[in-house]
């Protein structure tokens, strides 16, 4: 056994530290790696040939509620496209600069991931 005084935030403690045998925590046989989640679906693709230029990608995981613009309108920068529901608070997913919309690829309801393409603008 060692002894130890540990000083944390101004206060002072004794410490008892009881000598391993070495089979502890860092020597311990390696456990099987954890098995990787099920890939998730796609989101839906635009129809072939409708993919804008300029991607709106979802900043955050949750869930569509609204779509506000529609294919083949023209959007100034700052627009709302759609609303994005996450941890109960709504986020306004705005275009990112002026142009049309080439593409929505989510609808009312939809589950997203971090990063899934929402819509494109040409």
């Amino acid at each position: 056994m060692k002894n130890y005084t540990i000083t944390v935030n101004g206060t002072v403690y004794d410490v008892t530290v009881e000598e391993g045998t070495g089979e502890g925590a860092g020597t311990a046989a390696p456990k099987a790696a954890p098995k990787a989640a099920a890939p998730k679906a796609a989101p839906k693709a635009a129809p072939a040939g409708a993919q804008g230029s300029v991607k709106v990608n979802s900043p955050m995981q949750g869930k569509i509620i609204s779509v506000s613009a529609s294919v083949g309108q023209a959007v100034k920068k700052g627009d709302v496209l759609m609303i994005l529901e996450a941890m109960k608070m709504e986020n306004e997913v705005v275009a990112p600069g002026d142009g049309t919309v080439a593409s929505i690829n989510v609808a009312a309801g939809d589950s997203v991931e971090v990063g899934a393409v929402l819509a494109t603008l040409d």
